[in-house]
C-alpha cells in the first residue's frame, strides 16, 4: 500500500432472523456485518462478511407487561434491528410471555407401568401400610373376599416402594399366600384380582424377577382371566342391548322404566371401569413378560393375539394405546402377523395423538401384508392418512416456525411423519392405493421438495411405478424434479428423484428439451465413475440413463458424450453386482433400436464382445437382455452375426464335446475323427443304457422318456 493513499474503514449490518432465546427470557436476533475498507476514491479496496448474533435479555417481562410498548422500546434501542420488524419483534414477546417453563425431564410418551389404580368402591383402607405388619396382611388372605381385598391392597401398597420387593420375595408365604387366593377366587372379585395381579405386575417390572412369576405360574392365569373378561364383555353388551331395546320398545316415557334403565347404565359402566383396569394391568404384566421371547410364544399358543384384537373393541385410551404397543411387538414375528391376519379387526381412530403415534407403528408393519392393506384400504383408512399428510399441523410456515423451536411439537411431528409415511409408502407399492393416494399428489409433492424429505419422495417413486394414467401425473412435475437432482444436499432424496424419474417411461414426456434444460448429460456421466459417489446413486443413475435412451434423440446425444465406454467402464468395475450388470445391459438394449448409436456400439465399441461373455451368466434376467440384444446386432451386423452364431452353437454343443473329449481321453484314442480306416465305425464312440441302469420288470420304454438332458432337450433312443 502506497503511504499517501489514504484509506478508511465503512460497516453495514443487515438484520437477519430474530428468535426467542430456548431457556431464557429473552430475544435473539442474527445480524450480518459487512465491512469495506475504501480508499480515498470511495472505490472498494477489500470486503469481508461477519454472521453475529445479539442476546436481548428481558428480565422484566411478566404477565402483566405491556407487549406494544415493550416491543417498541426493543425496536427502539436495538441498532441492529430494522423498525420494519416492530410487528415480529411484539409477536414473539407475546410467545415469551405465554410460554412456560420448559420441563428438564423428558417426557416418555409410552408409560413404563400404569397409572395406580383407583380405589374400588368399599376397598379404601384407612391405614399406612407397615412392612413390619406383613404377618397381618397375610392372616387377611385367609379370610372372607372383603378381607382378602383389604389384606392384599395393603401389600400392593407396599410393592409400590421397590425397596420392599427384595423382602417380598423371600417372604414365600406371602407370595405364595397371593397366588393362590388368586386361583381360587379370581371369579368372585374383580376388585380382589385386580389387586393381586397389580402386585405380581411390581415384580413383573424388573427382569430378575420374572422366574418368580413364571415359577406361580401368574402369566398363564392372567390369560384366563383376560379371556374370561373379554367372554363376559360379550355377554353384557348382548344384555344391555336387550333392556334398552324392550325399554324403548315398551314405554320410553315411563318413570319407572326410565329410572330402571338409567340404573341399568350406571351399572354396567362401573362394572366396565372395573374390567378395563383389570385388563390393563393384566396386559402389563404379560407385556413385561414378552420380552422373553420363550414366554412370548407361550402366549402365542394361547392365543394371546386374539385377545389383544378383542380387546381394541373398548374405548379406554390407557388400554388401547397398550394393546396397541403389544400388538406392535408382536407383528415382527411372521406367526403372529399371521394371527393378526386371520383376526377380525377393527381399526382405530387416528385423532388421539399419542394413540396414532403407536397405531401407525403397528399399521406399518403390518403394511408388508398384502392381505392386510387390502383390507386398510377397504375400511377407508387411506383418505384418513392422506389428510393425515396433508394436515396443517404438520406443515408450519416461515414465520411461526420459531414459535415451535424449543418446545416438544417438532420431534412429535417428525415421528408421527416417519411412522405415517413409511406406513403409506408400502400402501403405494400397489396400484389401487396409489390412485387413492394420488388425488393429493399435488400436496404431497410440493411438501416432499419444500422439505426435501427421502421417504415422501420414497412413497412418491412408488406411485411413480405403475403403468396407466398414473404416469401422466407426473408430467407437470419432471422439471421440478430434475432441479432437484443436481443441487447439493441428501444424497438419498436424490436417489428418490432420480427413481421416479427413472420410472416415467411415457411417450409424452420430452426428454430431449428436459436433458439440454437442465444440462443433465455432464451430471448423468461424471456419476458413472465407480467411486463418483455411493453405489445406490450410481445405480439410479444407470437406470435413468436407460429410460432416456428409450428416445432415439436422447440415445444419440448420450452417445456423443462418451456414455457409452464409461458403462463398459462400469461394468468392469461391477461385474460382480448382478443389479449393476443387468441395468447396463438393459441401456445396450435401448441403444441398439436407435440406428445412430446402434452404430456406435457395434462399431466403435467391445460392448458386443461383453454381451457374448454374459450371454450364459447363470443369473436368467442378464441371459434374457442379452440374448435380445445379441438377436438385434446379429440381425444388423453380419460378422458380429457369425461370431454370436458360432458362440450360442460351441455353448449348445460344448457339454457333448465334453463327454466326447473325456471319453477318448478315457480310452487313449488321439483323435475324434481321425484318419485312420475304419474311425467312424469304431463301436465305442456309441453310447447306450447297458450298464447305466438294469430295466426293472414291466417298464415299458416310456419310462426312459422321462429322463432330460442338461440342456433341456429330451433324450431320445
Amino acid at each position: 500500500m502506497q503511504p499517501d493513499e489514504s484509506q478508511y474503514l465503512q460497516r453495514n449490518c443487515r438484520t437477519g432472523d430474530i428468535d426467542v432465546h430456548p431457556t431464557e427470557k429473552a430475544l435473539v436476533v442474527y445480524y450480518e456485518v459487512e465491512a469495506s475498507i475504501l480508499r480515498e476514491t470511495c472505490n472498494a479496496r477489500h470486503e469481508e462478511k461477519k454472521e453475529c448474533q445479539k442476546i436481548i435479555r428481558l428480565r422484566s417481562l411478566n404477565a402483566s407487561t405491556d407487549i406494544s410498548a415493550l416491543a417498541r422500546k426493543v425496536v427502539e434501542e436495538c441498532k441492529v434491528i430494522h423498525p420494519s420488524k416492530l410487528a415480529e419483534v411484539e409477536h414473539l414477546l407475546l410467545y415469551l410471555q405465554n410460554r412456560k417453563k420448559p420441563s428438564t425431564e423428558k417426557k416418555e410418551k409410552k408409560p413404563s407401568k400404569p397409572r395406580e389404580l383407583l380405589p374400588f368402591e368399599g376397598m379404601e383402607i384407612d391405614e399406612e401400610a407397615n412392612i413390619n405388619k406383613i404377618d397381618d396382611y397375610i392372616e387377611l388372605l385367609y379370610e372372607s373376599i372383603p378381607e382378602k381385598i383389604r389384606g392384599s391392597t395393603l401389600i400392593l401398597h407396599l410393592a409400590h416402594i421397590p425397596d420392599n420387593l427384595e423382602e417380598l420375595l423371600h417372604n414365600e408365604i406371602v407370595l405364595g399366600a397371593l397366588a393362590r387366593v388368586l386361583g381360587e377366587d379370581w371369579k368372585h372379585s374383580v376388585e380382589l384380582a385386580t389387586t393381586i395381579i397389580d402386585i405380581f405386575f411390581c415384580f413383573s417390572s424388573f427382569s430378575q424377577f420374572h422366574g418368580l412369576i413364571t415359577h406361580y405360574k401368574i402369566g398363564a392365569l392372567c390369560m384366563n382371566i383376560i379371556e374370561h373378561e373379554l367372554k363376559k364383555y360379550d355377554l353384557w353388551q348382548d344384555e344391555l342391548e336387550k333392556k334398552s331395546k324392550a325399554y324403548i320398545l315398551f314405554d320410553p316415557e315411563n318413570q319407572r322404566l326410565r329410572k330402571e334403565h338409567e340404573k341399568t347404565l350406571k351399572k354396567y359402566q362401573s362394572l366396565l371401569v372395573k374390567q378395563e383396569q383389570l385388563l390393563r394391568v393384566a396386559f402389563y404384566l404379560l407385556l413385561n413378560l414378552s420380552e422373553d421371547t420363550r414366554m412370548e410364544l407361550k402366549m402365542r399358543n394361547k392365543n394371546i393375539v386374539h385377545l389383544l384384537v378383542k380387546s381394541l373393541e373398548r374405548d379406554n385410551e390407557e388400554l388401547l394405546v397398550l394393546v396397541v404397543s403389544f400388538l406392535k411387538k408382536l407383528s415382527i414375528f411372521l406367526e403372529n402377523k399371521n394371527d393378526m391376519v386371520r383376526s377380525s379387526w377393527k381399526f382405530l381412530s387416528l385423532a388421539d395423538e399419542e394413540l396414532m403415534n403407536v397405531t401407525l407403528r403397528l399399521l406399518h408393519n403390518l403394511s408388508f401384508d398384502t392381505g392386510l392393506r387390502t383390507k386398510m384400504v377397504r375400511v377407508g383408512l387411506l383418505p384418513k392418512l392422506t389428510d393425515l399428510l396433508g394436515d396443517d399441523t404438520h406443515n408450519v410456515d416461515d414465520k411461526s416456525k420459531s414459535m415451535f423451536a424449543y418446545t416438544d411439537c417438532i420431534p412429535q411431528v417428525k415421528r408421527i411423519d416417519t411412522e405415517l409415511i413409511s406406513f403409506c409408502i408400502n400402501l403405494a407399492a400397489n396400484k389401487t392405493n396409489a390412485q387413492i393416494i394420488c388425488n393429493g399428489l399435488k400436496m404431497l409433492m410440493k411438501r416432499a421438495l419444500k422439505l426435501k424429505d427421502p421417504l415422501l419422495m420414497k412413497m412418491i417413486r412408488n406411485i411413480s411405478q405403475h403403468d396407466g394414467p398414473l404416469k401422466q401425473l407426473f408430467i407437470d412435475y419432471v422439471g421440478y424434479l430434475a432441479a432437484q437432482i443436481k443441487q447439493e444436499g441428501d444424497e438419498e432424496f436424490v436417489i428418490e428423484c432420480l427413481g421416479t424419474m427413472a420410472n416415467l417411461t411415457i411417450p409424452d414426456l420430452d426428454w430431449e428439451l428436459l436433458l439440454k434444460e437442465y444440462n443433465l448429460v455432464p451430471y448423468l456421466k461424471d456419476h458413472l465413475k465407480p467411486g463418483s459417489a455411493e453405489d445406490d446413486l450410481i445405480l439410479e443413475v444407470v437406470i435413468m440413463i436407460g429410460t432416456v435412451s428409450m428416445d432415439d434423440s436422447c440415445a444419440v446425444m448420450l452417445a456423443k458424450s462418451g456414455i457409452i465406454p464409461a458403462l463398459i467402464e462400469l461394468l468392469n468395475a461391477q461385474q460382480e453386482d448382478d443389479e449393476f450388470v443387468c441395468q447396463i445391459i438393459y441401456v445396450f438394449y435401448q441403444m441398439v433400436f436407435h440406428q445412430a448409436t446402434r452404430d456406435v456400439i457395434i462399431k466403435d465399441t467391445q460392448a458386443p464382445a461383453y454381451l457374448i461373455d454374459l450371454m450364459h451368466d447363470k443369473n436368467v434376467e442378464i441371459r434374457q437382455v442379452c440374448d435380445n440384444t445379441l438377436d438385434i446386432i446379429a440381425e444388423y451386423d453380419e460378422e458380429w452375426g457369425k461370431k454370436i452364431q458360432s458362440e450360442k452353437f460351441r455353448w449348445h454343443n460344448s457339454q457333448w464335446l465334453e463327454m466326447v473329449e473325456s471319453r477318448q481321453m478315457e480310452d487313449g484314442e488321439p483323435y475324434l475323427y481321425g484318419d485312420e480306416p475304419g474311425a467312424l465305425e469304431q463301436p465305442d464312440l456309441f453310447y447306450s443304457t447297458d450298464g447305466m441302469m438294469v430295466p426293472e420288470p414291466g417298464l415299458s420304454p416310456d419310462f426312459y422318456s422321462q429322463f432330460h438332458s442338461q440342456n433341456g432337450d429330451l433324450n431320445t433312443w
